[in-house]
């Protein structure tokens, strides 16, 4: 995993132990899971739309959006990055 993603889910994590007013995090997090994969599903929608003619600026940064979303929604269920990295490598094993 990249040290920026780390970082990040770092943060994520950081925030689910020690909430901090105001941030979109937390409003995630207390929101709930429904709240996080509607999240999940209206990013997605925007990485598709900006796949078929936003251009390729458009496109990373929803796909950022779409990461940190998937991130958000991995602390809430208590799994890692790394536990999706165990996966793509158990796939991807000759």
């Amino acid at each position: 995993m990249s040290d920026i993603l780390s970082h990040v889910f770092g943060t994520i994590t950081d925030r689910q132990a020690h909430p901090k007013p105001g941030s979109y995090t937390n409003q995630l997090l207390s929101a709930g899971e429904d709240e996080i994969v509607k999240k999940i599903g209206e990013e997605a929608v925007e990485v598709i739309l900006a796949a078929k003619g936003q251009g390729d600026d458009r496109v990373i940064s929803e796909l950022a959006d779409l990461v940190y979303h998937c991130l958000v929604l991995l602390a809430q269920r208590g799994l890692t990055p790394g536990d999706v990295a165990a996966e793509l490598e158990r796939r991807h094993r000759p």
